[in-house]
């Protein structure tokens, strides 16, 4: 009898106090974000799901990632990866544009827009802007204006800004793959690691 009188509790506390829906983060990127070369479980936003889900604020981690992507790509498909919630959105896009010398006032121009489009759908969301540098062989005032492209376009949309995506990945023949450019898996655990500080905080 005591047994159920505890199971009746049980019911009711979950009734009332429902156990909170998993917050969804969706990182909306290029090859980067898709884990190039390695399998999905590889790439650093399924070994950022696992590590925040150690904790006890559970998230669901979306990999929207697709190889090749530019800003003009990711501004045509925007609309239909935001069909499901999100909670956090990440984009991580510009890198594809900025190796190919398209001009930076265009870029910037799509990242806008794939954030207002955002921001309209889920006000509530909170947005992260993943930035990234170009090589120097593109010229000292492209490279520039590009790496500072990201902190203007954090800055005027109260956004989260990770400084440069792959920090301590780049440039290390170790931890990148043939190309010299997509991260080995190696890299990506230190990319997920990099960036486990910055998604604690937001959930």
């Amino acid at each position: 009898m005591v047994v159920g009188k505890y199971s009746l509790l049980i019911v009711l506390l979950t009734a009332f106090f429902p156990a909170a829906q998993p917050k969804t983060i969706l990182f909306f990127g290029d090859s980067l974000t898709a884990g190039y070369g390695l399998s999905p479980e590889e790439a650093f936003p399924a070994l950022l799901e696992k590590e925040l889900n150690k904790t006890e604020k559970k998230v669901r981690v979306v990999n929207a990632g697709l190889s090749g992507e530019t800003s003009a790509g990711g501004l045509s498909r925007i609309d239909w990866i935001l069909r499901q919630p999100v909670d956090v959105f990440v984009l991580e896009l510009g890198a594809n544009d900025g190796l190919r010398g398209l001009p930076l006032d265009q870029t910037q121009k799509n990242l806008q827009s794939i954030i207002d489009k955002v921001k309209a759908k889920y006000p509530a969301c909170k947005i992260v802007l993943a930035g990234m540098m170009v090589p120097p062989n593109m010229g000292k005032q492209y490279t520039d204006s590009f790496r500072n492209m990201y902190p203007d376009l954090a800055k005027k949309n109260n956004a989260t800004l990770i400084h440069f995506l792959l920090d301590g990945v780049a440039g290390n023949e170790k931890l990148n793959q043939a190309d010299g450019i997509h991260p080995t898996a190696e890299g990506h655990k230190i990319i997920a690691n990099n960036l486990k500080s910055v998604f604690e905080k937001l959930i």
